[in-house]
C-alpha cells in the first residue's frame, strides 16, 4: 500500500509537469466554459436589422411599420419607396428581412380585395432567420386581427362578436420545456459535455504513451506485472481531478443563474458512467498508440465531431443509418441524450437506463481491450527488473 501511495505521488508530479496537460485538462473547460456562458447568456437575439419597402405610403403602413419596430426581436433600420439597390447591400449590412408592403395597400384593404405583404427572410443564417420570421409573423397577424375587427366594428357590431366572427375558434399553443427558446438553455449542457469530453479523452490519452516515450513504463512494470495494478494507478489520479472539474463545470449554474436542474442523483450516476466511459476509452488509445502526438490526433478526430454526431441539436433520425452507428458508439451521445431527459424533461433514473447501459457497455468494453493489451505490453517487458528490485 506504501508502495502504491509512493507511485501515486509520483503520477500527481509527472502530471502536473505536463504544462500542456495542465492547461488542456484545468483551462479548457474554465476559458470555454466561460466564454460561451457570456456568448449565449442573453438567450435570443433582439434588435435585428429590417428593411421596410413601403410602396403604398399610406397611414396603415405606417401603423404596420411602427408595429414591426415596436417587437423587440427586430428593428427597422430603412424605410424606402422602392427596391432600390438592397441586393447589394446585403453583403455588408446582412438585414435579416426585407418587407415589402404594395402600392394601393390601404385602398385594397378598405375595398376588401386583400392586398400581399411580401417578407423575404433571410435564410444564409437559420437562427436570425427563424428569429426574425417569428416577429415578423407575430407582427402581422396581430396587425390583421386588428384591422379586419376595425372593419366589422364600423359596420355596426361590437367588439367581442366582432372578434368571435374573425376568430371563430381559438389556438393556444404552449411551449414547454424551453418557453422562451432560450439558446442558453439549449447550447450550454451540450458545449459544456463536449469540451469535458475532449479534456478527459486527451488527459488519459497521454498517461501511458508519455510512458513508453520516457521508460518509465519499464520502471513501473517492476513494482507490478498486473494490469488491474497499473491501470488503478494511472486512472486515481484523473477519478480525482475530473470530479474537481465537474464541480467547476455545475457551479456555472449556479453563479450565472443558470435555471437547469443539475444537481442530483441521476446527474451524478450519468456524469460518472460518462466520465468512466471517457477514461477508458482515452487510455486504451493511449495504450494502443505509444506516441503522445499520434494518440492526441487520434482522439482529436473521435473528440471533434462528436457534438454534431451527438443527435442534440440536428437529431440522430435524420442522420444516415451508418452514421448513427457511428454516433451511437461515442461516449457523447448517450451522455447528452440522458443529460436532456434529466434536466430538461424533468425525468427520472428509470428514464436513462438505456443511456446508462450504452456508456457502461462502452467503458466495458474498452476496459477489456485495455486489460488484455496491457497484460501483452507487461509480458513483453523482462522479468529481470523484478529480481533487482
Amino acid at each position: 500500500m506504501k508502495q502504491f501511495i509512493r507511485l501515486l505521488r509520483t503520477e500527481f508530479k509527472r502530471i502536473f509537469s505536463n504544462q500542456v496537460l495542465v492547461v488542456i485538462f484545468f483551462g479548457a473547460p474554465l476559458l470555454y466554459g466561460i466564454t460561451f456562458v457570456y456568448v449565449y447568456r442573453k438567450g435570443k437575439l433582439t434588435n435585428m436589422p429590417v428593411v421596410v419597402i413601403d410602396a403604398d405610403h399610406s397611414a396603415t403602413s405606417g401603423k404596420f411599420i411602427d408595429a414591426l419596430d415596436d417587437n423587440e426581436s427586430i428593428q427597422v433600420v430603412k424605410v424606402q419607396f422602392d427596391a432600390g439597390n438592397i441586393a447589394a447591400e446585403m453583403p455588408s449590412k446582412e438585414y435579416v428581412a426585407v418587407i415589402s408592403i404594395p402600392a394601393g395597400f390601404e385602398s385594397a384593404i378598405l375595398q376588401k380585395r386583400y392586398p400581399e405583404i411580401m417578407a423575404d427572410i433571410n435564410t444564409a443564417n437559420l437562427v436570425t432567420a427563424n428569429f426574425a420570421s417569428r416577429a415578423i409573423q407575430t407582427v402581422m397577424g396581430t396587425l390583421s386581427a386588428g384591422i379586419e375587427i376595425e372593419a366589422l366594428k364600423k359596420g355596426g357590431m361590437d367588439r367581442e362578436t366582432a372578434a368571435q366572427r374573425f376568430e371563430p375558434f381559438r389556438v393556444n399553443y404552449t411551449r414547454f420545456y424551453n418557453p422562451a427558446g432560450n439558446y442558453l438553455y439549449l447550447m450550454l449542457p451540450g458545449i459544456l459535455g463536449t469540451i469535458m469530453q475532449q479534456v478527459i479523452l486527451l488527459g488519459l490519452g497521454l498517461v501511458f504513451a508519455r510512458d513508453f516515450e520516457d521508460g518509465y513504463f519499464g520502471k513501473l512494470v517492476r513494482h507490478s506485472r498486473s494490469s488491474l495494478y497499473h491501470i488503478l494507478l494511472k486512472i486515481t489520479p484523473f477519478i480525482l481531478l475530473t470530479t474537481l472539474m465537474w464541480g467547476v463545470v455545475g457551479s456555472f449554474f449556479v453563479l450565472y443563474d443558470i435555471d437547469i436542474p443539475v444537481f442530483n442523483s441521476g446527474m451524478a450516476v450519468l456524469v460518472a458512467v460518462f466520465s468512466l466511459a471517457c477514461m477508458f476509452l482515452g487510455m486504451l488509445v493511449s495504450l494502443a498508440i505509444p506516441n503522445q502526438l499520434r494518440a492526441t490526433e487520434l482522439l482529436m478526430v473521435i473528440a471533434t465531431p462528436s457534438f454534431l454526431l451527438s443527435g442534440f441539436t440536428w437529431p440522430l433520425e435524420g442522420m444516415p443509418v451508418f452514421v448513427q452507428k457511428i454516433a451511437n458508439a461515442l461516449p457523447l451521445t448517450h451522455f447528452l441524450n440522458g443529460f436532456r431527459k434529466l434536466s430538461v424533461y424533468g425525468g427520472s433514473f428509470s428514464d436513462i437506463q438505456p443511456q446508462l447501459t450504452a456508456l457502461t457497455w462502452i467503458a466495458v468494453i474498452c476496459f477489456v481491450l485495455m486489460v488484455i493489451l496491457l497484460q501483452w505490453k507487461i509480458s513483453r517487458q523482462p522479468r529481470a527488473g523484478i529480481a533487482a528490485a
